[in-house]
């Protein structure tokens, strides 16, 4: 197939991304795009006339999901499904995400003025949510697309502010057992493309990331309760100091993940002390912990190891402890013949690759199990991520575009599916 215009994909994407990053903001120079809030619904709208003035056919399913189609000229070949998330962390950057849903346009785009109607239809799809910013879940739009999650099961999610996720749904358009359902139907191959969020494409000097697995994640929600007291008339030997426990478990969760090496992590990422006053000795302290590894046994015997010290740790130091785990994401290997394609797609554009794993969470991965599914990577810079300062070349961009639609050629136009 002819290759889109690097220079032509590079101002298309880049001037998508920019106009696309004005919805939601901020002060802090970043974008703060959140589920079912004006600034996300005005930015799905924005998307939804853009497929339109480009020729595709657009409809929302019931949670928000945005499709913009290309209809096959043979209706019962399976659709060729590309695209990523629409809604972004707090004060973020505006690749996250984005990039997958602005190149997806762009290929699609440039294969329907190209070479006329696909055989299989082809759908770039801008889903809802996928980062877990506003509600406690992650990937509600994929979800509902794979099954993952009920849409009336909102009812029992909310939000900081105490607004329930099916109240903020409503209050967006969309939670309306009329409109059309998530679930997806005869899907040939999904394909998501998206910025690597980490130094290693940048730093070994590769243009492309073809992702082998992402990894599983587990994440838990701790709370140490001791005994609020006076700090300066507890004697040490008499206290039950919450952030001291706090700060044990802490610790020897991070020697227990330097002992398991690479490839896991474990992070402590927020941390809530009560009262957080300087004279007093605090009561409960709150934490969080994600451990990730792409081996679901390695994540298990890890996970299950760091609870009992942190039960020992409690118990030692007369402690109350609470654990709640509130996400399980399995690792998900990607398609082993679409990875061979973009390998060879990649050599063939002289954009050198390599494998990798993804750390990071995806919609790819809500996926895996139910279609052959694919996913690379353009270099981040300085490997930056979930900031303002995210940022990755126009050139960069444009040849992730060329990648993802001679790989959408191979699919939806040859008929070549794994």
């Amino acid at each position: 197939m002819r290759i889109p215009m690097e220079q032509e994909a590079a101002s298309f994407v880049s001037r998508l991304l920019e106009e696309l990053a004005s919805y939601g903001a901020d002060d802090q120079g970043g974008v703060t795009r959140l589920l079912y809030t004006p600034e996300w619904l005005q930015a799905q709208l924005f998307l939804a006339e853009r497929m339109r003035a480009l020729g595709m056919a657009v409809r929302f399913d019931r949670v928000g999901n945005l499709f913009g189609r290309l209809e096959g000229s043979s209706k019962e070949a399976p659709v060729i499904l590309t695209g990523s998330h629409i809604d972004t962390v707090r004060s973020g950057g505006q690749y996250d995400g984005a990039y997958g849903i602005a190149a997806g346009i762009a290929a699609l785009a440039y294969l329907k003025d190209t070479y006329g109607q696909p055989v299989h239809t082809l759908e770039i799809v801008s889903f809802c949510e996928e980062e877990g910013s506003r509600f406690p879940l992650t990937y509600w739009g994929s979800g509902n697309m794979t099954g993952m999650y009920d849409w009336q099961s909102g009812s029992i999610v909310f939000d900081a502010d105490g607004i329930s996720l099916q109240e903020a749904m409503e209050a967006a358009g969309f939670g309306r057992p009329e409109q059309e359902a998530s679930t997806p139907v005869n899907i040939g191959a999904f394909v998501e493309i998206h910025i690597e969020q980490g130094p290693v494409l940048e730093r070994q000097r590769k243009r492309i990331g073809i992702v082998e697995a992402i990894v599983g994640q587990r994440r838990y929600a701790i709370t140490v309760r001791g005994e609020t007291n006076h700090a300066g008339t507890t004697p040490m030997s008499m206290r039950h100091d919450a952030l001291v426990g706090a700060a044990e478990m802490i610790l020897q969760l991070e020697a227990d993940a330097l002992v398991s090496g690479e490839p896991l992590v474990a992070t402590v990422g927020r941390i809530e002390c009560i009262p957080n006053t300087p004279n007093v000795v605090p009561g409960e302290v709150s934490f969080t912990i994600d451990v990730r590894h792409m081996d679901e046994t390695v994540i298990t015997k890890f996970c299950d190891a760091a609870i009992a010290k942190f039960n020992d740790i409690a118990k030692w130091r007369g402690l109350e402890l609470t654990i709640i785990p509130w996400l399980e994401a399995k690792p998900a290997p990607m398609s082993q013949e679409l990875g061979d394609k973009l390998e060879r797609i990649s050599n063939d554009l002289s954009l050198p690759c390599r494998r990798m794993v993804s750390g990071a969470g995806h919609d790819a991965q809500m996926f895996a199990a139910h279609c052959p599914t694919a996913m690379l990577f353009v270099p981040s810079k300085s490997g930056i991520s979930h900031s303002p300062q995210e940022y990755t070349s126009p050139e960069e961009l444009a040849e992730g575009v060329s990648v993802l639609a001679a790989l959408l050629y191979e699919l939806a136009y040859e008929g070549i599916l794994p």
